[in-house]
């Protein structure tokens, strides 16, 4: 029998937490590569909108 599984915050959030902290990740990566080309974090955004 396998060991009982273990969640971090729980069965529900833990899901939610994965998809906040990669959509955070990839926002900080493109801000990231977008600063490196000169534009600014506004710029960015609104390119994003469009």
């Amino acid at each position: 029998m396998p060991p009982p599984q273990t969640y971090i915050i729980s069965r529900v959030a833990d899901p939610i937490f994965a998809v906040f902290i990669g959509a955070a990740a990839a926002a900080t990566r493109i801000n990231r590569e977008e600063k490196e080309k000169g534009r600014t974090t506004q710029e960015t955004l609104s390119a994003l909108r469009r």
